[in-house]
């Protein structure tokens, strides 16, 4: 077995790499593959930030009225000394203007205006071209994530379209005999929650996700992993990557030519994970306990999606923040235990089985207990991957 750390080490070693599409902005989701350029300043011009008057700020505080802007239009004609146009938010400033006073402290008689905004200095309410993103400069870096806000940056700055890595497209194979079927629950027999998970799961890294079912038998599995690896991105497994006798994941990937770089990691839950090479072909193989299926997912599936399609910080959120009970953990591997932030201290939910999830349901982190550690005190610091 591998400790933790070794296991993602090894992981980001083998990350493949996807080809870059361009994808219009409206519709990009996910990672940058490359940085953003700014093909126009943002704002594009000396604009107002209020409803008002412009001017050119001087030592007086009354003007005559000559014309009026909305956004959107353009005055031709520069300002001569003791002139100002009404103006609305977003229009242009004219030639002769560098200020804005708000509607609010003027008094308008006829075509002449007085102010009493006694804070007002020159460029006050104007948005000033340029400042907030210059042409030509970096406005998002490879592996920064698209969110709303980083869209709304891109359209502003008319950039159309930018380089994202394709949805990688993820096999997931549910091996085993045990589960019921359309013929309904018979002895010996259980439901399959496992592709359900992972089918919520994987559309949230950015992937696309097809489950396939498979018996306990060699010759079935070895083909379906052939298959998979043939037409997917990744694969994923669930159940039999153990060594018992009806544990035949490792083999068959051996089988199918496969290379396997580590298999067991000294963690609870999740200790038999296996992770292998088919050709380029990632392949995961997780246990069969849904539990085990779920923290493997977020501690090292959904990273590795991520930095396939250029995250630059793959991982879960980490924070370090005192836990509110005292802690004995037991044996010697390292835990993943479900937990609550709240108040800024972490408390651990229910020490459940690796085939049970209840407490998962009401977790927003997972608590990070270390193997060289088994003790801690209410207060003490602990690490903490918030859940995405």
């Amino acid at each position: 077995m591998i400790t933790v750390e070794e296991a993602k080490r090894i992981l980001m070693e083998h990350v493949p790499s996807l080809a870059a599409d361009t994808v219009t902005t409206e519709r990009a989701s996910g990672f940058l593959m490359k940085d953003v350029v700014a093909p126009y300043d943002h704002p594009l011009f000396d604009m107002s930030a209020v409803d008002g008057y412009a001017f050119a700020f001087g030592s007086v505080n009354e003007w005559n009225v000559v014309g009026e802007i909305a956004a959107g239009e353009v005055r031709n004609e520069a300002l001569r000394p003791g002139e100002c146009v009404r103006i609305f938010t977003g229009a242009m400033v004219p030639m002769g203007a560098d200020t804005v006073v708000m509607q609010e402290f003027v008094t308008r008689t006829a075509d002449r205006i007085l102010h009493s905004d006694g804070r007002l200095k020159v460029g006050s309410n104007v948005r000033l071209k340029g400042e907030q993103v210059r042409q030509g400069q970096v406005i998002l870096h490879a592996g920064e994530r698209l969110n709303a806000a980083a869209k709304g940056l891109l359209a502003s700055v008319g950039v159309a379209g930018v380089a994202m890595a394709p949805s990688p497209e993820v096999a997931v194979i549910i091996t085993g005999s045990e589960f019921a079927d359309e013929r309904g629950v018979r002895p010996g027999k259980i439901f399959g929650s496992n592709g359900v998970m992972l089918e919520a799961l994987i559309p949230s890294a950015g992937a696309l996700a097809q489950v396939r079912h498979v018996p306990d038998e060699m010759a079935a599995l070895e083909a379906c992993i052939q298959q998979c690896s043939a037409s997917s991105d990744l694969v994923i497994s669930t159940g039999g990557a153990s060594v018992g006798d009806h544990d035949l994941v490792s083999a068959a990937i051996e089988r199918c030519g496969g290379r396997i770089l580590f298999h067991g990691i000294a963690q609870k839950p999740g200790k038999p994970m296996l992770f292998a090479l088919l050709g380029d072909k990632p392949f995961f193989g997780l246990p069969g306990n849904p539990r085990a299926v779920m923290v493997l997912f977020w501690e090292y599936v959904l990273p590795f999606l991520r930095a396939m399609q250029g995250a630059k910080r793959p991982w879960l959120k980490v924070d370090v923040l005192p836990i509110a009970h005292a802690l004995i953990a037991k044996g010697d591997r390292a835990e993943f235990r479900a937990a609550q932030v709240k108040g800024g201290q972490v408390t651990l939910l229910a020490d459940e089985g690796s085939h049970m999830l209840r407490s998962l349901i009401d977790a927003d982190a997972l608590a990070y207990v270390p193997a060289n550690r088994r003790t801690w005190a209410a207060g003490d610091p602990m690490e903490v991957h918030y859940l995405p």
